[in-house]
């Protein structure tokens, strides 16, 4: 039996473990669709996962038929599922691109990405298995493509997607905006990755170390890696040539070629700082008051699912 093929087989098994408990994909709230528990446009759910009930919210396209991609939206932190679908655009995305979005909801508005953050770090929360039991729980109620599943994240969001793509093989790309590696990855598959930073960002720097206090949900600063050392960590993964380097404006775009048509690639957006660039002000900035609005140089919803919609595994 080859490795894909156990994959399969193990989330469907996950899938079906999580139904017969009863805890998949309750309080739904739109429109249903017949065929599936899954109703058309936005809609409420939540799961059993480490002894918890879980919540995510989803949005689903009308008239898609068929296996759908899938892309998981994680938060940044004092952020959730609801505030993500409002600020980043995705789910517009999904009607033009024709996929299923799901918004999960960090335990006390943070994610245990490894050494950060907040109450999920500090108890330990079993957020890799909370994502895994979700997305088996999606592909149990509706058709999802498996070789088009993918994760993306703000802050804490973004550094729990590097989580994820370093201890799971679910993702066939991922990308983080405005995170850093904070997790081992020293057993990861390879995935196809792309980072999108701003040079200016004082929270979770360009340059590593450090980050400016009060930066998430219950932790005092962000220690990590550089942005660049985080991609080259990647292209060690995926065994990629010799990245390739261009400029526009504020924006400069590093693309490295892989094996199997993976990519990884960084966009730096210069002066930017903490922000999902072509979003609206996070949570964080409005109750620091000290964040810049997103710039506009980069929309990053639109350049991810092009990333996204060029990599299957």
């Amino acid at each position: 039996m080859t490795r894909s093929v156990q994959r399969v087989l193990a989330a469907a098994l996950l899938a079906v473990s999580l139904l017969a408990v009863g805890g998949c994909l309750g309080r739904q709230s739109a429109v249903g669709a017949p065929d599936t528990g899954i109703p058309v446009g936005p809609s409420s759910h939540s799961v059993q996962a480490g002894g918890l009930t879980r919540t995510f919210r989803m949005y689903r396209p009308a008239g898609i038929s068929g296996a759908s991609p899938l892309v998981v939206m994680l938060h940044g932190g004092y952020g959730d599922g609801a505030q993500a679908e409002r600020a980043y655009n995705w789910d517009a995305q999904a009607d033009t691109g024709r996929f299923v979005v799901a918004y999960p909801d960090g335990m006390d508005r943070a994610w245990n990405a490894g050494t950060c953050c907040g109450v999920p770090k500090n108890r330990d929360i079993d957020d890799v298995g909370f994502i895994t039991a979700m997305v088996g729980a999606i592909e149990a109620q509706l058709p999802i493509d498996r070789a088009r599943v993918y994760v993306t994240g703000m802050s804490n969001g973004a550094m729990m997607a590097f989580r994820l793509a370093c201890q799971t093989e679910l993702f066939a790309a991922v990308a983080p905006v405005a995170g850093t590696l904070l997790t081992d990855c020293s057993r990861a598959a390879p995935a196809s990755v792309l980072q999108i930073h701003g040079t200016a960002d004082d929270r979770v720097p360009f340059d590593g170390g450090p980050g400016k206090a009060r930066t998430l949900t219950g932790a005092p600063n962000v220690d990590g890696p550089s942005v660049p050392a985080v991609n080259a960590t990647w292209r060690g993964i995926d065994a990629c040539g010799a990245p390739r380097t261009s400029t526009a404006g504020v924006v400069t775009t590093q693309t490295a070629d892989c094996p199997q048509g993976r990519t990884v690639e960084l966009i730096s957006v210069a002066g930017a700082g903490h922000q999902w660039p072509g979003g609206v002000p996070s949570p964080l900035a409005q109750r620091l008051g000290d964040l810049p609005p997103p710039s506009t140089a980069v929309n990053a919803t639109d350049t991810i699912w092009q990333f996204f919609a060029a990599h299957q595994r």
